[in-house]
């Protein structure tokens, strides 16, 4: 495969091939600018091999013409909007402008239907801007209907409600670090409270997926409004903002401005998905982090915290990385494609194979997220590895694990469409792989995502795990060692018991919002057909303000109603069969 990279990419650009030649030679010896450029000069070279060796060179072009289409919108953006339309404007100007009257206008013009969606409304509007741009002379009216309707739907009330979900009229915010979140006060029953307004609100039903993440259109609005500073070496988003003495700054509420921990190449691979490349920004994040599917967007954001923008709106660096992620699998073959490129990846010139066998042997006590991410790069490391994990593991089927009931290997079928892995988390069984990120994490986080990275690992041969195995228990330490293992790695406990000590921390309604989650999550109490005991009585205090406080609050106001609803249900079910009145009497008073 990789001689088969190399002979092609030495066909179409020799000097190319020179250099990565050279860079695999001695990888220590090459500048980070330059392995930069080398990468996103490869990535193309690469999504090319990909598409034909996968036999969808049409489909991956498809891809790369949707972002295309998508490049007027921000460039419109940048040079038009931010830069001349909103220009010296203030919003009391803006208010004043006639924008419906306007927007008619560039309806007409644009030959736009006038209930056409914002998305598509915004594009034709940038187009035909884009256009009139060109003559400037020719065009002197039409641009300035356009600039004006542009300073009117940016900065004025109503024209931000009207294109709250585009992209083309948002500008970024100044940060005010003391008021991040633009809350309300308001009073209800004597007690004032603070919320979003009301426009913001999302409304909530059951446990499906409660935010599928930004589109392809949103993701390519954040890789363009980053500056790719990597070519300046500032990079902070991967490497950290520094004092000038080399420490880490801090913000201002004293987190450490660190960076991605991974020091991802996060600008190059917006640069690259920026240039329409999804296969190729895939493989540059694959290099430092290979388990992308278990990061992302709902996940993590140090690199936000770090951003170069310290005082206006970060780049969403997360929707952007789960965005191309999303992409690349939304192809056919895209999972194989995927899960190709998490073990033989030609940008990562250190490591493009994986490494021979070692002959060591490492037990991974947990299959959390430090579980199975551990287990990826020793599986790479070439060492065989077994992992353990005291949740009952559900078996996939073997046509797709490659693993038979019995822990036999079988030959396992290729998928050619995602979709067929994907289940409603309304409706989907607690699998049990996957530790925190299972039981800890909410229906905020497509837990699909688990499935796809257990299945990175089932199918490798030098990979076994098993459920229901406790580390000091069934197994010791000592035992371990009995049966040849060189070492241990410890990677559980994120998700063991919190007990505050809190005066009646135990007495009766109460208990930890982390054993409440927890309960929801393993119990399955939140479906129909569940007979999990889990009772939750309106109103419900939370006392914390952090992320599990947080969770805790959306998932007792989600599950009550549904818990409501599945009493009733019984409850008509029982009358039915023995009449109200003999229900009613085994009702303790």
């Amino acid at each position: 495969m990789d001689r088969a990279f190399v002979a092609h990419l030495s066909e179409s650009d020799i000097g190319l091939h020179d250099r990565l030649m050279t860079a695999r030679r001695d990888p220590d010896a090459i500048e980070r600018l330059d392995e930069s450029n080398l990468l996103v000069d490869l990535a193309p070279h690469l999504e090319d091999f990909i598409g034909e060796l996968f036999g969808i060179a049409a489909e991956v072009r498809a891809l790369q013409a949707r972002h295309h289409e998508l490049g007027p919108l921000y460039s419109v953006k940048r040079l038009f909007v931010q830069r001349r339309a909103v220009k010296g404007v203030k919003e009391s100007d803006a208010v004043a402008i006639d924008g419906p009257g306007l927007a008619q206008e560039l309806d007409r013009v644009m030959s736009a239907a006038a209930d056409e969606p914002v998305g598509a409304w915004e594009r034709c509007y940038a187009e035909h801007v884009a256009n009139w741009l060109e003559d400037e002379a020719g065009n002197a009216e039409a641009l300035d209907i356009a600039q004006r309707y542009a300073a009117w739907a940016t900065l004025s009330p109503e024209g931000r409600r009207k294109h709250r979900r585009g992209v083309l009229f948002k500008v970024p915010h100044r940060l005010d670090m003391h008021h991040l979140v633009p809350v309300q006060t308001v009073e209800r029953d004597g007690v004032t409270m603070l919320r979003l307004p009301e426009d913001e609100w999302r409304r909530r039903d059951g446990f499906a997926l409660t935010d599928r993440g930004t589109d392809l259109t949103g993701a390519l609005d954040q890789a363009n409004y980053c500056i790719w500073c990597h070519n300046q070496g500032k990079d902070s988003c991967s490497k950290g903002l520094k004092e000038k003495d080399g420490t880490f700054k801090k913000s201002v509420f004293g987190v450490t401005l660190a960076g991605c921990p991974l020091e991802e190449k996060i600008s190059e691979m917006n640069l690259v998905k920026a240039h329409g490349n999804s296969l190729g920004a895939l493989a540059i994040v694959a290099v430092d982090n290979p388990i992308c599917a278990a990061t992302g967007h709902r996940i993590c954001n140090d690199c936000m915290k770090a951003c170069i923008y310290q005082r206006q709106d970060p780049v969403d660096i997360p929707q952007i990385e789960t965005r191309t992620l999303k992409d690349v699998l939304a192809l056919p073959w895209g999972f194989e494609i995927y899960s190709l490129l998490t073990r033989w990846n030609p940008l990562n010139i250190r490591r493009p194979l994986p490494r021979p066998a070692s002959g060591y042997k490492v037990l991974i006590v947990g299959l959390g997220p430090a579980g199975f991410t551990l287990a990826h790069h020793l599986v790479n490391d070439g060492h065989f590895v077994a992992a353990i994990d005291g949740l009952k593991i559900e078996p996939l089927p073997p046509e797709i694990g490659g693993v038979a009931l019995d822990g036999s290997r079988r030959a396992f079928e290729p998928i050619r469409d995602v979709a067929s892995l994907v289940e409603s988390l309304d409706d989907r069984v607690m699998a049990g792989f996957g530790g925190v990120a299972e039981y800890g994490i909410t229906v905020r986080w497509d837990k699909n995502f688990l499935k796809i990275i257990r299945l990175l690992l089932e199918r490798r041969a030098s990979f076994s795990m098993y459920g229901g195995v406790r580390f000091g228990g069934t197994i010791t330490i000592d035992s371990a060692f009995e049966l040849g293992f060189d070492h241990v790695a410890l990677c559980a406990g994120a998700g063991r018991p919190t007990v505050i000590p809190m005066k009646n921390g135990l007495a009766p309604g109460v208990r930890q919002a982390s054993d409440f989650l927890m309960a929801l999550q393993l119990t399955g109490a939140a479906k129909t057909d569940s007979i999990a005991n889990l009772t939750v009585r309106l109103p419900v205090v939370v006392i914390g303000g952090g992320l599990t406080a947080i969770d805790t609050a959306t998932e007792s106001l989600a599950y009550y109603p549904l818990q409501v609803e599945k009493f009733l249900s019984r409850y008509e079910i029982l009358v039915a069969e023995r009449g109200e009145e003999a229900v009613r009497a085994q009702w303790t008073p």
